[in-house]
């Protein structure tokens, strides 16, 4: 029996490590990265502990070198789904009744083996199956994957202690239940921290989850689940089934057991998602909760009171770090015409300089983007922008995918601030700025409020605060996370809780008390001590 009450401990973020040379991080993650890509992953599928292997596989491919394949994945089909949920549904009752305190310890294990044993491991195998450079790579698959695991454990202790009022003889508390059900948790390619927390966060709270890694990219998310099982997660808590993406989703959707959706992906797939769900409302024995992430048409604003050199490379890191394959990367500016030309200037000098190549390279700023489908879809926005006569190409628009799928950083000016890429995801290093006469500020931030469907990241930059007033207030809707004088990238785990409203998703701000709350159903209970 444990009787201890647990107070808060003050949550720290990890620190990032720089990878100089002769570092001990940089020697092992030299030692990681030739391991990986000198031997062959044969990946299973695995529901409650055991692997299956099925025979239809896939391949893991390197974006920046596409004939370079280090392993393959077993993809489940219908039987293996339906294992996958009855594991979940078998593995419940055992991962409820244990202490939550034991719970979270097996997350905080996690966090010290990814801060140590197995940080090169989860670092190496992001690079090379995501195209990230060691600095992305770095921030991603290690800091804030573990920064996640500690900061969930907090915030769910912050949800347990938060209790009812009492009254004289009246003795009210609070239960924080996992939901009845299982958990469908979707995890995107870009970034292995989110392919951690999906499934992790309804686990932590007592859920048992079903896991569909992203396609591209289910090498890295199986070193997380190994992770996870090296750090003592029991079987059946998170099963981990590779496979088409419709296939699986239409079995997931269709039980009546199913109890939430933790999702980070593309717009049109959750509404999909969220429309199936509604069809099938009356077949479920709980209303699901339905959590997304989603897309964004993120913006930075250029004011003439703006410090330059800061703005720009706002710009340039917000929109080309990763390739522009940010959720919240920039991808349309607003820049006011009496400092377009010093920025302009600023702006292709330091465009000039990025190195797009391969990411094991310390000098490459830019990787490869993830795969033939979003290399051809990012080459017909910059045909498009070619093209066009309301549009011009400032800098780069050169596409090469005879190695990998190279895409150069692309900056374009239009003369149309409703103009194609002013207002559709690319999910791509292509970013298109508009110039506003200084004199239209007012008039150009109400353009920015309607421009865009999405409501994810922008940033201003201005010295002048009746600015930035102004620009908070008018823009309160367009973003869940508004940067003032820096870029609308990088959010931090416990410094700025991450989501977006408008199509960008359901705003439960990952990372925060506020996620963690969507994964538990509270129980009240009233006690009469004079009867």
């Amino acid at each position: 029996m444990y009787n201890g009450i647990l107070t808060k401990n003050q949550f720290i973020n990890e620190k990032v490590l720089s990878y100089e040379q002769g570092s001990k991080e940089r020697a092992e993650l030299e030692i990681e990265l030739a391991k990986i890509k000198n031997s062959f992953a044969d990946i299973p599928i695995i529901i409650g502990g055991k692997e299956i292997r099925t025979g239809n596989k896939g391949k893991c491919i390197l974006p920046h070198n596409k004939n370079k394949i280090i392993g393959e994945y077993h993809k489940a089909g219908k039987k293996e789904i339906i294992m996958a949920v009855e594991a979940c549904l078998k593995a419940k009752e055992k991962w409820i009744s244990m202490l939550w305190k034991s719970r979270a310890a097996i997350y905080l294990r996690a966090a010290e083996l990814a801060a140590g044993p197995w940080r090169a491991k989860l670092n190496a195998s992001t690079m090379l199956t995501q195209s990230k450079t060691y600095k992305q790579a770095e921030i991603d698959s290690a800091c804030e994957l573990i920064d996640f695991f500690r900061s969930n454990v907090e915030c769910l202790k912050d949800i347990y202690m938060e209790q009812p009022m009492s009254s004289e003889g009246i003795w009210n508390r609070t239960e924080y239940r996992p939901l009845e059900g299982f958990i469908f948790a979707v995890s995107p390619f870009n970034f292995t921290s989110i392919a951690a927390n999906l499934p992790s966060a309804p686990a932590i709270a007592g859920n048992t989850v079903v896991w569909k890694p992203a396609s591209n990219t289910v090498y890295s998310s199986y070193v997380v689940y190994q992770l996870l099982k090296e750090a003592g997660l029991p079987d059946g808590v998170i099963n981990f089934i590779p496979g088409n993406a419709d296939e699986i989703s239409n079995l997931i959707l269709s039980r009546a057991e199913l109890s939430g959706i933790h999702f980070t992906g593309s717009t049109k797939v959750f509404q999909d998602m969220w429309k199936t769900v509604g069809n099938n409302i009356n077949s479920y024995k709980t209303f699901p909760r339905l959590v997304g992430e989603t897309g964004g048409k993120n913006y930075i604003i250029v004011h003439e009171s703006a410090n330059l050199n800061s703005a720009v490379r706002g710009l340039i890191e917000g929109a080309f770090e990763y390739q522009g394959q940010k959720c919240s990367a920039a991808s349309r500016a607003y820049i006011a015409k009496s400092v377009w030309q010093e920025v302009k200037e600023l702006l292709l000098e330091k465009a000039a300089r990025i190195k797009v190549g391969d990411i094991e390279e310390a000098d490459t700023f830019m990787g490869a983007v993830i795969d033939q489908k979003s290399y051809n879809s990012i080459k017909e926005y910059i045909d498009y922008i070619k093209n066009s006569e309301d549009a011009k190409i400032i800098f780069g628009g050169y596409c090469d995918d005879g190695t990998g799928y190279f895409v150069e950083p692309t900056i374009a000016v239009t003369t149309n601030p409703k103009f194609k890429t002013m207002e559709e995801e690319i999910f791509g290093p292509v970013l298109t700025v508009y110039i506003y006469e200084d004199e239209n500020f007012m008039q150009m931030l109400s353009l920015i409020n309607d421009t865009s469907v999405y409501g994810l990241t922008g940033s201003i930059f201005a010295k002048d605060r009746y600015i930035i007033e102004q620009a908070e207030r008018i823009l309160v809707n367009t973003a869940g996370n508004f940067y003032i004088n820096d870029r609308p990238t990088g959010a931090v785990v416990g410094q700025q809780p991450f989501g977006g409203g408008r199509l960008s998703g359901t705003n439960d701000k990952a990372g925060s008390k506020l996620n963690l709350l969507r994964w538990v159903s509270p129980r009240v209970t009233k006690e009469n001590l004079k009867n």
